[in-house]
């Protein structure tokens, strides 16, 4: 039989459920999900093996009209993702219109390659309204074939794979077959951290941090973390640590707790709090970030 192989990319606005689909196709917790927008900072793969197929699944940040350098890197992934696409995930949900960014918009209404549209959150609405959000993108995007689901309940999430895999060209693998992602573990526990401050912070804070991991050390029955959070002003380090560092050690335990569940191994977490001024717009620190 065959071989099927190639990239499934995801694009939509923040919070329409993009990380909660891809999870859900790998049953894995690759992509860190909270309902804060603009979660997602980087382009992550998740690596979907079967015998026959590999679904390479991008995960790309929710597209927005950038105010700072940070969010323009970010546009960028989104853009590079319109470059290598086999098929195309266009993710709304019920009660949405049209992309934050025309451009890319009309790049998805244009596109010659496979388009499938994601109506996700179908489990919040009424039959009626179902049909009738079906027939506004039906008149919006009349080469996509659209399919209902809820990433969140996983319904009709086997159905949404079966069609990816059935439109992937013939490809040998991408990667090796018992790869699962293209990021590394030091990626995937500095993530957890920046989700547990997504979780426990209000307004900019979440969004002025930066997690960096100084230094990762596997033993045979420990893993040794030490990681440095990054903010951009000296009063959001104060609000980091909290009131005798409460905060800060709140945000250290559950991010213990979730890098255990991940790496499957006890984890010792040292973390420190420091001020770096504006790196949002620093191009130097982003590029040292990966952005």
């Amino acid at each position: 039989m065959a071989h099927k192989a190639g990239f499934v990319n995801i694009i939509g606005n923040p919070n329409v459920g993009k990380s909660t689909t891809m999870n859900a196709m790998l049953g894995e917790r690759l992509s860190i999900i909270t309902p804060k927008a603009q979660t997602t900072r980087h382009r992550i793969f998740g690596i979907l093996n079967g015998e026959d197929y590999q679904v390479v699944f991008s995960d790309t940040p929710g597209v927005i009209r950038p105010a700072y350098a940070l969010q323009e890197s970010m546009m960028q992934f989104v853009s590079s993702a319109f470059e290598d696409a086999d098929v195309f995930l266009y993710l709304v949900e019920v009660g949405e219109r049209a992309l934050k960014d025309e451009n890319f918009y009309n790049q998805l209404k244009n596109t010659k390659t496979p388009l499938l549209l994601g109506l996700n959150k179908i489990d919040t609405v009424d039959q009626d309204k179902l049909e009738e959000e079906v027939a506004y993108w039906k008149g919006e995007f009349p080469n996509a074939e659209i399919i209902p689901l809820s990433a969140l309940k996983k319904f009709n999430t086997d159905h949404l794979l079966s069609r990816m895999i059935a439109l992937l060209p013939e490809s040998p693998p991408y990667f090796a077959k018992d790869q699962l992602t293209d990021r590394s573990e030091r990626f995937f526990a500095s993530e957890i951290i920046r989700e547990k401050i997504l979780m426990n912070y209000k307004k900019e804070v979440p969004y002025s941090v930066e997690v960096n991991i100084d230094e990762f050390k596997e033993e045979e029955d420990i893993i040794r973390i030490r990681a440095v959070i990054l903010v951009a002003r000296e009063s959001q380090k104060g609000i980091i640590i909290g009131h005798k560092g409460a905060m800060l050690k709140k945000v250290g335990s559950e991010s213990r707790l979730e890098m255990e569940k991940f790496f499957q191994k006890k984890v010792f977490l040292e973390t420190f709090v420091k001020v770096n001024k504006d790196w949002r717009d620093d191009q130097r620190k982003l590029k040292q970030f990966g952005y």
